[in-house]
């Protein structure tokens, strides 16, 4: 964002607190609706990806067996066109069947764009490598909505619900407006109403922004280049977050002369802003605000050249660190290290 590396003056967001009372409102009220699915599966999946999975997650996983007994994973293929992936391979048990002993969630159906926070669950067209993910802002939280991203088109995340239902009822609506075959559109009719009717009755909202995911945009200290926004604790003196000296649009020239420049000499200088901003990320962090160098980080690696990939190796691992979400650098890290274009599904033989 724009400013010379000072911090902005912010709304003060709700406190925590009051977010965690309504966190456990929320299971209260969920928990006579708790999907059937055994103690010893969910402990499996959560297990694995080291994250709590919401009760959407699991209730739509019921949801896909009365559609299909047989593969639920697969109960939306044909007609929808989504397949369930990531977490639902372990609900499925297909994490049993693989080879590979040194099986690394992290990055199982991890897409190019994808950042720690994103954690992939359905996939849709693969000429555009369409997925949706859940996305969180801390490790050991809840996600705080459902992204979709289009990994050939580039890093944008959009929000598309805060469940996996409000999700799949948002495709769906503009799948049918595409469909003209009747056969077609009045199966996916028949799922939309099942859908719409079983997310009633389980009280979840199918609004595409609900309350709770505008409340959470309140505490968005910058968009960043996916555009999900990145939030950082910022307390009363606004300690936490300081703006970028470069508005997002001057960064990507930045960073679009580094990745064009025609020799090694060239790309070199072409890298001294970036340096300059790498020097105001220590005194940021130097005085506690976090979020700078998390930003920086995050739009070098949305950029997505493997020019970055040193830098932002860099930045943020510490950010998160430091921010206290160790998982996410673990993630970054080893994505970093394995970061690919194709051949994101782990368990693929």
């Amino acid at each position: 964002m724009t400013g010379g590396g000072k911090r902005r003056p912010r709304g003060a967001a709700g406190p925590a607190g009051d977010q965690q009372c309504e966190k456990n409102g929320d299971v209260k009220k969920r928990r006579s609706n708790q999907a059937d699915i055994p103690d010893s599966l969910r402990q499996e999946a959560e297990t694995c990806y080291r994250l709590r999975l919401p009760e959407d997650f699991y209730q739509f996983w019921k949801f896909c067996e009365e559609l299909d007994p047989e593969k639920p994973s697969d109960a939306l293929v044909s007609s929808v066109g989504l397949t369930l992936v990531g977490p639902y391979d372990v609900l499925a048990g297909k994490h049993k069947k693989a080879n590979s002993t040194d099986l690394d969630f992290n990055l199982h159906w991890r897409f190019f764009y994808d950042p720690p926070e994103f954690q992939t669950i359905l996939v849709g067209d693969s000429k555009t490598q369409y997925h949706m993910g859940y996305f969180r802002d801390v490790p050991d939280e809840l996600p705080v909505w459902v992204g979709a991203n289009e990994a050939k088109k580039g890093c944008v995340i959009a929000q598309v619900g805060d469940n996996v239902f409000a999700a799949v009822k948002l495709f769906l609506s503009k799948k049918l407006k595409e469909v003209t075959d009747k056969k077609k559109n009045a199966i996916l009719k028949d799922i939309d109403e099942k859908l719409t009717r079983t997310a009633k009755e389980l009280g979840y909202s199918l609004e595409q922004k609900t309350m709770k995911m505008k409340q959470r945009d309140k505490k968005v200290v910058t968009k960043a280049f996916h555009g999900a926004g990145l939030v950082v604790p910022v307390d009363k003196n606004d300690v936490g977050y300081r703006e970028l000296p470069e508005t997002n649009a001057n960064l990507k020239k930045i960073c679009k002369a580094i990745v064009d420049a025609p020799t090694d000499d060239e790309r070199l200088k072409a890298f001294a802003p970036i340096q300059e901003m790498l020097t105001f990320v220590q005194f940021a962090n130097d005085e506690c605000d976090y979020g700078m160098g998390y930003e920086l980080g995050m739009d070098l690696f949305c950029y997505g050249s493997h020019y970055f990939h040193k830098t932002v190796g860099q930045l943020l691992p510490l950010a998160y660190t430091l921010l206290k979400r160790n998982l996410f650098a673990e993630i970054i890290e080893s994505h970093l290290a394995s970061r690919r274009e194709e051949r994101v599904d782990q368990l693929a033989p």
